[in-house]
């Protein structure tokens, strides 16, 4: 599938990884839709991505995904402007540090609807439309952590094996397509994330990789139609012992990260 022409709609997209991938597809003259809460945020990043290419038409909805019924009040924004997606990243994601017992319900829950629920629902509806056209390219944002049971963030990691598991299924089921999802894989980024979940003083969060080198292994991954991206040689070791070692030496190995860093 040639890139000219093109729509991608990013969630996330006004900081981090969703950032740095929304640049690199304004390098390649894709033209762009912009999703994250932040309106004042998606608006600065706009006016950087139009430095990069003056040429693309760049398309700002502010939208909380958490809450319930947005991917289809997103989803109906789009298709009421008349813009076809052809590339779909779900890069939105937030986390919350602490033991299970501690944090709030209604944080789990922000957790489970932004990175599940609007993930899938965001997912059937532009997945249809790309059947319907048999073309398009799909990146979910898994983590490590979906490998890896976390103790202090496990609503978080629980979400990301569901991404994964989801994501692997999906490549099954569209194999007979023209159609190719990918499931990125990093590990701890050097992104807003950790502050955003309380989680800035622990060793994962000093122990990070750039946002922008991420997201260039996923974009190629994308446009190869790999089904898994793995960010980094370290992140593909990981993966790898995670998936040979009992669950509950995993978790001990995975809380280190998650404890403050003294």
């Amino acid at each position: 599938m040639t890139k000219a022409k093109k729509t991608a709609l990013v969630t996330g997209a006004s900081s981090g990884i969703g950032y740095e991938l929304a640049r690199l597809f304004a390098k390649d003259s894709i033209n762009l839709v912009l999703v994250a809460r932040n309106k004042l945020k998606l608006d600065l990043a706009a006016i950087e991505l139009y430095k990069i290419n003056p040429d693309i038409s760049i398309t700002v909805i502010p939208k909380d995904l958490s809450v319930v019924d947005s991917a289809k009040e997103l989803y109906d924004h789009t298709s009421l402007l008349g813009i076809e997606i052809n590339y779909l990243v779900n890069d939105a994601g937030i986390g919350q540090r602490g033991f299970f017992w501690e944090t709030s319900f209604e944080k789990d829950l922000e957790i489970i609807n932004l990175n599940i629920i609007s993930l899938v629902h965001l997912t059937k509806l532009y997945l249809n439309d790309m059947l319907l056209r048999n073309e398009g390219r799909i990146l979910q944002l898994a983590s490590i952590a979906a490998y890896q049971p976390t103790p202090l963030l496990s609503v978080y990691a629980a979400s990301k094996a569901f991404v994964l598991s989801f994501g692997d299924a999906l490549v099954n089921e569209l194999q007979d397509t023209n159609i190719t999802l990918t499931s990125l894989i990093p590990g701890p980024t050097n992104t807003d994330f950790f502050n955003k979940a309380e989680a800035s003083e622990t060793l994962a969060a000093h122990k990070t990789d750039e946002a922008a080198k991420v997201a260039k292994v996923g974009y190629d991954a994308m446009f190869k139609g790999e089904h898994h991206a793995v960010a980094t040689p370290t992140v593909s070791t990981q993966v790898a012992m995670s998936s040979i070692l009992p669950n509950d030496t995993v978790a001990k190995m995975a809380r280190k990260y998650m404890e403050e860093d003294k």
